[in-house]
């Protein structure tokens, strides 16, 4: 009990200092938080530009996200390994398809336990700042459990830390939720293939308009 609660002051106390160094140095802006829907769990889809992502995307939502992070994250050092377990980021082994298949089981686990989740779609940063296919992650998952896809679009963290960067640059950054997605009642799907098909297009879809509206 009290290690869960040291967790959660954990997460919401490093939650507040990166809002406020988002505000003042990059002057986030949100927009969209009223389409996020009351139920929950939710998932969260987002972009993928930047190693800043997970961090803009975990500040703009209002309450408490578990990401997926890279297994080369909690090699850097004791200190950092202990802060990505105690903010609960699970860790995956891109190169593994049974690492993927074990973070998949944990994302399942934690949706019917009510925790929201974090993931990007697009399964890698994007190289040039630009959308890139959408893959059927996380409409499995969603099918599986009966949530709701939010799609949020994140402007900017390409241009202050795209990839290969070790600084944050000076740059404005905003993050933008669309509509939510949820998936029909199973008694109303052609089939759980073409339903999660139909979720996934819907957010390539949400994420294309969200980054034509923001980036032009």
């Amino acid at each position: 009990m009290l290690k869960t609660w040291f967790r959660l002051f954990l997460y919401y106390f490093v939650k507040i200092l990166c809002v406020a160094f988002l505000k003042i140095y990059s002057g986030l802006k949100v927009t969209g938080r009223d389409l996020i829907p009351k139920q929950r769990p939710v998932i969260v889809a987002a972009n993928h530009t930047s190693n800043l992502d997970p961090v803009v995307v975990g500040c703009v939502f209002p309450g408490r996200l578990r990401p997926l992070g890279k297994v080369e994250l909690f090699r850097i050092n004791r200190l950092f390994t202990w802060l990505m377990n105690n903010l609960g980021v699970i860790p995956v082994d891109r190169e593994s398809g049974t690492s993927a298949a074990i973070a998949l089981k944990h994302f399942l686990e934690l949706l019917k336990h009510g925790e929201n989740l974090m993931i990007f779609p697009e399964g890698a940063r994007s190289a040039d700042g630009r959308l890139k296919t959408v893959e059927g992650g996380v409409a499995v998952l969603a099918t599986s459990v009966d949530v709701p896809v939010i799609p949020l679009y994140v402007a900017g963290t390409y241009e202050s830390m795209p990839v290969g960067a070790k600084k944050i640059a000076r740059h404005p950054i905003s993050a933008h939720f669309g509509n939510p997605i949820f998936p029909l009642p199973k008694d109303k799907r052609a089939s759980l293939k073409e339903e999660r098909e139909r979720i996934r297009k819907a957010l390539q879809e949400e994420l294309e308009r969200l980054e034509k509206e923001n980036i032009g």
